[in-house]
């Protein structure tokens, strides 16, 4: 028989003053982590000065764990602890290239729970030795479009969440504000000549940033426009041109954390206004133009938002347009150091950078963009 009123009238009542206490502490370690940390810098990267035109690149690579990832791991975190998904005991599974999930091991450590991600066997050692210095477990695929079946196989298998980045990063992040990269943005630009940018250009890996900043510019109602570059392989800018939201080449992306092999739930195809195709050698080219220029060390994926960058600066000076263009620095340089920054690895797929190398210094100075046929 039935001991209570509530018993009587069937009610079910989930709640349990020991899981919300833990959840409601896990909250607070990861709010506190943001609430700690500065803001990532915006640097100036040196134009000449008669044309007229800013460009701004926002660090990401300033973050603890190195890379525009932490922002997406902290908010799949919070995510999932508010939809009751994480909990005391949950085992928290990945599928990543790499970069997010050193910053989802991360969060792991500091809310106590055991993180396994599954990963392209080709992921840096670099990256691989970050995920494991913070209590990661790597779990690796030899066919990288594997890794989704694969994440949430395992997740079944331990009983655990599958964070599941490519489905919810553009869900994860207010777009409306908050604090998100977007916002952080615009009130950077503040105090210079052109607040308001022509351009933001970013890549796409879920398509998380992307969303945001598009749905952001919206919402702000600001005249700038997002345009998204692609690398080699990648399913999101023939995806984009069809307009079909199951396009797939199955084929890996050699620019580590962008590119995908079909598209992904996370990419909004709507909220952009631009894509941009970049040959993986232009992605390495100015990646290693803009060391050699400011002595900013930066991985491949800043160097695919740069190629973009200049061929948009380029339509701006053709059209007589002054005005402001932000991009990205994605991650830093030092997980790169057996890939893009090694003349041999580069050799032997058979990457020639010199005809990029060339167009970008040509164009810095003398205002001439004539990139080498594709």
């Amino acid at each position: 028989m039935p001991s209570t009123p509530e018993e009587s009238s069937g009610w079910v009542d989930r709640s349990c003053a020991r899981t919300r206490s833990w959840v409601d502490e896990a909250i607070r370690r990861v709010v506190a982590d943001a609430n700690r940390s500065a803001d990532t810098h915006l640097h100036v990267f040196p134009m000449p000065p008669e044309w007229g035109i800013d460009l701004y690149l926002k660090d990401e690579s300033v973050h603890p764990t190195g890379s525009l990832k932490h922002r997406l791991a902290r908010s799949l975190f919070l995510y999932g602890l508010a939809n009751g998904w994480i909990t005391e005991n949950t085992p928290l599974v990945e599928a990543s290239s790499g970069s997010t999930a050193v910053s989802e091991a991360y969060f792991a450590r500091l809310i106590g729970l055991d993180f396994i991600t599954v990963v392209p066997r080709s992921t840096s050692p670099e990256k691989i030795a970050l995920i494991e210095r913070y209590g990661g477990k790597c779990h690796f695929v030899d066919v990288p479009a594997k890794m989704y079946s694969e994440a949430e196989r395992l997740a079944a298998e331990v009983r655990g969440h599958y964070l599941d980045q490519f489905t919810y990063a553009e869900r994860a992040t207010d777009w409306r504000g908050n604090n998100n990269i977007a916002e952080s943005i615009f009130e950077q630009l503040g105090m210079e000549r052109h607040p308001v940018p022509e351009w933001i250009v970013v890549g796409a890996g879920t398509g998380g940033t992307s969303a945001t900043i598009g749905r952001y510019l919206r919402y702000r109602r600001h005249y700038t426009r997002l345009a998204v570059v692609d690398p080699e392989n990648s399913a999101f800018f023939p995806g984009w041109v069809t307009d079909a939201p199951d396009y797939a080449t199955g084929m890996p992306s050699r620019i580590e954390g962008i590119g995908r092999p079909r598209m992904e739930p996370s990419f909004v195809p709507s909220v952009i206004d631009l894509m941009i195709p970049v040959p993986d050698a232009a992605s390495i080219a100015a990646m290693r133009h803009l060391n050699d220029v400011t002595g900013l060390c930066t991985g491949g994926s800043t160097g695919t938002n740069l190629w973009g960058v200049w061929q948009l600066i380029a339509r701006m000076l053709r059209e007589g347009r002054r005005g402001s263009v932000v991009t990205l620095i994605c991650d830093g340089g030092e997980r790169y150091w057996h890939s893009y920054y090694d003349d041999a690895w580069m050799a032997e797929k058979g990457l020639n950078l010199a005809p990029y190398t060339a167009t970008l210094e040509r164009f810095l100075a003398a205002g001439e963009w004539a990139p080498p046929a594709p």
